[in-house]
């Protein structure tokens, strides 16, 4: 099983932990009823909680939920042992880093409201807000509330604490955009195998290698330079390489910010006002003109320094 699977499986095994109401059975007596009390260690300490009036079933369920935490932990254990083994090592994430997650999970909805702006996805900030929360519009086609529903998928995924703890490479890159494409395409995550057309140029990006990008993509992410310098390099690489069959810019905004965040360094967002300068730049940017230019404007107009 790869690095990110792992990473998933572990997460949702967790959440399956934390949700199952499982623990060492007490039954106390007040006024001629029975009411359960279940023991735990939780983070080492000792803990009890009330679960509820005295029932057979729930009785029962408790000790079927027990057996099936026991089996989890195992699992858990497994994996753990498995990410040890390719060099994940779980520790906690650092006052500043925490804080750069609370800031990006604040600004979520302005964040994916901005990219869907970027790629021309026919929302409003309300809108975007709206089905962040889970809730309907009537004034969007279905495409487009799928394309800012996996933006959020997307975004959810690299602020997990697991995935910030893993390194930014390829695998992560090719994830997050299998997250973004979710249910528009077959091949989401790989690398494109057919020619694309970039609208306003006549460049034509050529045809990537896998292992061709990776080994830049591992150059680059080598490069002594700043994170904020190394974050701007990563959004171009990618948009410029167009990497997949869809979703570069998306995923490349998203990936650069992955390593900001886990290095608690702020965030990287296009702003609205600024969608059509970007967009000329990138031109530009393409056709090997205005490199210094883009990058000064990624810098000075997009970045949010904490």
């Amino acid at each position: 099983m790869d690095f990110l699977t792992l990473l998933e499986e572990k997460k949702n095994l967790e959440e399956t932990l934390n949700n199952l109401i499982n623990g060492s059975i007490e039954i106390r007596e007040k006024s001629n009823k029975k009411y359960i009390y279940l023991h735990k260690r939780e983070d080492g300490l000792s803990t009890t909680k009330f679960i509820g009036e005295y029932s057979k079933d729930l009785h029962n369920l408790i000790l079927e939920n027990n057996i099936k935490a026991k089996e989890l932990r195992k699992k858990l254990k497994l994996i753990t042992k498995d990410l040890k083994s390719q060099g994940y090592v779980d520790k906690e994430l650092s006052d500043e880093v925490a804080l750069n997650i609370d800031f990006a999970r604040s600004h979520m909805a302005d964040t994916i409201y901005k990219q869907a702006v970027l790629e021309g996805i026919a929302t409003t900030y309300a809108d975007t807000e709206t089905i962040i929360e889970g809730g309907k519009v009537n004034n969007m086609t279905a495409e487009d509330v799928l394309k800012v529903v996996n933006l959020k998928h997307a975004w959810e995924f690299v602020l997990n604490k697991n995935v910030l703890l893993s390194p930014t490479n390829f695998a992560l890159l090719s994830e997050i955009n299998k997250l973004i494409l979710e249910g528009f395409y077959y091949n989401a995550g790989k690398v494109r195998s057919t020619p694309v057309r970039i609208g306003g140029t006549d460049w034509k990006p050529e045809l990537p290698f896998e292992s061709v990008i990776k080994e830049e993509l591992d150059k680059l992410l080598n490069k002594k330079l700043s994170i904020v310098d190394k974050a701007i390099e990563l959004i171009l690489f990618v948009m410029k390489k167009q990497i997949f069959i869809d979703g570069n810019k998306r995923t490349a905004i998203i990936f650069a910010n992955h390593l900001l965040i886990k290095n608690g360094k702020g965030l990287i967002v296009i702003p609205n006002e600024q969608v059509e300068k970007f967009k000329s730049l990138l031109i530009s940017y393409y056709e090997g003109k205005d490199v210094k230019k883009i990058k000064e404007f990624l810098k000075n107009s997009c970045y949010i320094k904490l």
